[in-house]
Order: structure tokens, then C-alpha cells, then sequence
């Protein structure tokens, strides 16, 4: 069979999956790419079932039936009980002899640093942070949402331009640009007609998102309360980041705190810059520092810990998805 696959690598996220298949040696032996994964929408039988197609993808791709382990990190396992219920699932397609599952954030984390110790925060379509260290301890958050106590995330900052921008134009809030920024993107000239066309789904809710970059774009021109909702983001950011620190016992240590996701792996100045700042004061041992790295190799390199692979395999891993 040539080298000894040892590792499945499974990054899933609610719009994507990557898969990998990593040898003794570091080797990635073979990759694919599937759908979203999503067990609250269609349930964790069906969500598992649409990743069998890019596994069995990479598993043909390498020449393998089977792998020592699988190390996947998975989107809304949120709970170590959901954690527990995918894990399960997983090993009951015998890809591998044993599963480790941990949340997607987790993917981002590892995937940006030399060791299995650091915090990450990622803010995507929502927000989200954990933290590890090598003796195994984790501090992590429900990241569900208002009802967990988060706030920020795409789709939250969205709601708040559009909540301030509606406001601002009836009388009942503050003048701001988002009043007439928001609309126009998609070619309304108020914010009563965006409403309308959002309520009726003449534009479709997914499209929401769309209005984040427009946020901070009229933040970067300077309207105060767009502005004031990239600070509050960069607080927010901060915020957890510190809390997973002081969980962990390493505010003293100088340590990673990455910062991933499509809001602040764009480099926003205001909001990156802000979040360096507010770290400097309350963390000041933290080292930020953006990660673009693919999180799939966050996953092979959990697998790769698992069996304790030597640092060169771990070396030559990361090589090939930095090329």
C-alpha cells in the first residue's frame, strides 16, 4: 500500500468541508472538498452521511479503506454531549480505529501555532474562542449566539448596522450614514424600502451578510456609530480572548492569540488595530496575530498529536498547506 495513512484530517463548517488523509511521516497522501455540514438543520445521521462522499474521495485518492484515527473538528458541536453524539456517528462508518470530534474553532487554533497552546477567536458568520494547552486543558465558550452571551459575528453586526441605519432615518436614533450606505448596496434610496424588500424576501435573507463589509466600509469613512460598532467588536474580541487566558493560567506567559475568520483575517485597521490595543492593556504578554493558514491543517495536526508524531511530520504537514 505504499506509506501507512494514519491520520483522516475533517475540517467541516456550515458551507464547507475539507478532508485530508496524512501519512506517518507528514505526508498528506490526499484531499477533497465537500458540502456544508449543518446536524441542527438535517440532523447528525444526514449531516454525517454528506461527508462520506469527499472521505470516500480521498480515501480512493490515497488507496486506503481505513486510517489509524480521525481527527475531526466539526461546526456546531458546541457541547461535549454533541461532541460525544458526532463522535459516535463517525466511528460507526469504521473510517478509523478511533475518532477524536472537537469544535471547527479548534481547527483554526492549532492550525496557527507550533504547539497545542494558544487561544483563538473567530469571527465569521458568528462569533467564537477557545483555548488549549499541551496538557490538555481547554477553555471554550457555547458560542449559540444572545442566548450564550455573544455578540458580533456577520450576521450580528448586520442586525445592529440595520437596527441603527432604521432608527437614524425615522427620528428615533442618531444620524448615520448606514441610513443611506446600507441601502443603496442593494440599490434602494432608503431604509423603509430595504425593509420592505427584506421583510416580503425580495432580497433574500442569506444576503444579509452581504451588508457587514458595507459597515465597515462606512466605519473606514468615518461615521461615528459605524464606528462605535467596530469598537464594540474589537471589545468583544478582546474580551474573550483575555477571559480563555485567565481560564488557563497564561496571562503571565507570553502566549498566540490568533484571530481568524473572514471578518478579521480582512485586517480591518480600526477593529485589529483595536483589539491589539485592548489586549496590550489587559493581556499585555498576548501575541496577536492573524491566521489564513487552511483550518484542515488545524485538524491534521490535532490527529498528528493524538499519536504523538514526531515534529518533523508535523513540519512536513504544515509545508505542504503553506505551499
Amino acid at each position: 500500500m505504499g506509506m501507512t495513512a494514519r491520520v483522516l484530517a475533517v475540517d467541516a463548517g456550515n458551507s464547507k468541508t475539507d478532508v485530508a488523509v496524512v501519512a506517518a511521516d507528514g505526508t498528506v497522501l490526499a484531499t477533497a472538498r465537500g458540502g456544508g455540514f449543518r446536524p441542527p438543520a438535517v440532523g447528525v445521521r444526514a449531516a454525517v452521511d454528506a461527508l462520506a462522499e469527499p472521505v470516500a474521495e480521498a480515501f480512493a485518492a490515497a488507496g486506503i479503506a481505513s486510517v489509524d484515527h480521525v481527527s475531526a473538528c466539526l461546526a456546531n458541536a458546541d457541547f461535549p454531549v454533541e461532541e460525544e453524539q458526532l463522535a459516535a456517528a463517525l466511528h460507526a462508518r469504521a473510517w478509523g480505529a478511533t475518532v477524536e470530534v472537537r469544535n471547527d474553532t479548534f481547527a483554526i487554533l492549532r492550525a496557527g501555532i507550533t504547539e497545542p497552546r494558544g487561544v483563538a477567536v473567530v469571527c465569521g458568520a458568528g462569533i467564537n474562542c477557545v483555548g488549549m494547552r499541551p496538557d490538555g486543558r481547554t477553555a471554550r465558550f457555547p458560542a449559540l449566539g444572545r442566548i450564550s452571551g455573544d455578540w458580533g459575528g456577520g450576521w450580528g453586526l448586520a442586525e445592529e448596522a440595520l437596527w441603527h441605519a432604521a432608527r437614524a432615518e425615522d427620528g428615533r436614533g442618531e444620524p448615520t450614514a448606514l441610513s443611506r450606505t446600507l441601502p443603496s448596496h442593494f440599490g434602494h434610496d432608503s431604509m423603509l424600502a430595504l425593509i420592505e424588500a427584506l421583510h416580503l424576501e425580495h432580497i433574500e435573507p442569506t444576503r444579509r451578510h452581504e451588508l457587514t463589509p458595507v459597515l465597515f466600509a462606512t466605519a473606514a469613512d468615518g461615521d461615528p456609530v459605524a464606528r462605535s460598532l467596530v469598537d464594540r467588536l474589537a471589545e468583544e474580541v478582546a474580551t474573550m480572548a483575555t477571559v480563555a487566558l485567565t481560564r488557563l493560567d497564561l496571562l503571565e506567559e507570553e502566549t498566540p492569540v490568533l484571530l481568524g475568520g473572514g471578518i478579521l483575517a480582512a485586517n480591518h485597521p480600526q477593529l485589529n488595530d483595536g483589539i491589539r490595543d485592548l489586549l496590550t492593556d489587559r493581556a499585555p504578554k498576548a501575541v496577536p496575530q492573524v491566521v489564513t493558514a487552511r483550518p484542515v491543517l488545524g485538524a491534521a495536526l490535532l490527529g498528528l498529536d493524538r499519536l504523538g508524531a514526531s515534529a518533523a511530520a508535523q513540519t512536513r504537514v504544515r509545508r505542504y498547506y503553506d505551499a
